[in-house]
């Protein structure tokens, strides 16, 4: 199983913020959404960064509610790690585990393709576990 096998079952909608907005938009967009990130776009939509509830947290408890006014881009990561389709979901959990991120875009050619989350590489890999264990009684079934 790799990524690709993620972005066909979630889809590939893609939540983004532009990068002008101020914090407390981008909160309005992760509670709206129910997510706890969103990728960051400029006016061409070029991707710019990632801001997480964890980047909006560490915000406020440095600045208190000043935070909710400020662009996102004073508290997004721009230097953001990414994974393509090809990759397999034990590469991207490797990374995800080495790099402490919860997020990664989906990158290929060049072009962003689709953002996951470690909640969408767990629940593949479940999905995984349980097709084996099907596939393992079925045999044993009928062997």
């Amino acid at each position: 199983m790799n990524v690709a096998s993620i972005l066909k079952g979630k889809g590939g909608d893609i939540i983004t913020a532009n990068a002008k907005d101020e914090i407390t938009a981008v909160a309005g967009i992760l509670g709206k959404n129910k997510i706890g990130a969103v990728l960051i776009v400029d006016d061409h939509q070029k991707m710019m960064g990632v801001i997480s509830e964890r980047d909006i947290v560490r915000g406020l408890s440095e600045t208190g509610d000043a935070c909710l006014r400020t662009k996102v881009t004073e508290l997004m990561t721009s230097d953001v790690i990414t994974c393509s389709p090809s990759d397999t979901i034990d590469e991207v959990m490797a990374l995800m585990t080495q790099k402490r991120i919860r997020h990664l875009p989906v990158m290929e050619g060049g072009e962003l393709v689709g953002f996951i989350s470690i909640g969408d590489v767990v629940k593949n890999r479940m999905d995984e576990v349980e097709r084996e264990a099907a596939a393992m009684r079925d045999y044993i079934a009928t062997g």
